[in-house]
């Protein structure tokens, strides 16, 4: 067992555990940087086959993360990786929740609401960033994933709806070899 791949593991995704306010989404795009810029531990490549993995598995958004320790370091990198990213972040938001109703009547509640919600919403937004630049996605991708995202923002269309049309422009662009 490689000890020193385990711990960098887990020195890695426990402070990623704790800036994952607003799911696993929004730490995507440094997840993406540290594995596969900073570390290599996995190729570009590898790293958008774990994501698929992990969003067609049931489970958290970053079901990813113990795959990543598992090419690392076999089941112990799992499992570091597995803790360092799921338990800092559960353990402060129970505390959190705790805080959160002991003073349910706080005027520092509704502050931090505000504060939060943007800073979270950047970071979900460069998930998709992040996986956009990793696929080495061609205009029409890039094009197609901004178009998605305005018509999921400004109308009520189902995201299958969007998904499916997506997925017809590409199937379309294929066919015509406009990819």
């Amino acid at each position: 067992m490689n000890l020193e791949a385990v711990r960098d593991l887990l020195l890695e995704f426990t402070p990623l555990s704790l800036l994952s306010i607003g799911g696993g989404q929004s730490v995507l795009a440094d997840v993406q940087r540290i594995v596969v810029d900073q570390h290599h531990w996995l190729t570009r490549s590898q790293f958008l086959d774990d994501f698929a993995i992990s969003r067609a598995s049931p489970g958290p958004n970053l079901l990813m993360i113990p795959l990543v320790g598992w090419h690392v370091a076999g089941l112990p990198g799992a499992v570091a990786a597995a803790v360092g990213m799921f338990l800092p972040s559960s353990l402060l938001f129970y505390f959190a929740a705790r805080l959160w109703r002991r003073h349910r009547e706080s005027h520092w509640r509704v502050i931090l609401s505000k504060g939060l919600t943007p800073i979270a919403a950047g970071l979900v937004l460069a998930g998709p960033f992040s996986l956009l630049r990793a696929s080495e996605a061609s205009p029409l991708g890039w094009s197609v994933a901004l178009l998605s995202m305005l018509v999921l923002l400004s109308t009520k269309v189902h995201p299958l709806a969007v998904l499916g049309t997506g997925a017809a422009l590409f199937d379309l662009a294929d066919r015509f070899g406009w990819t």
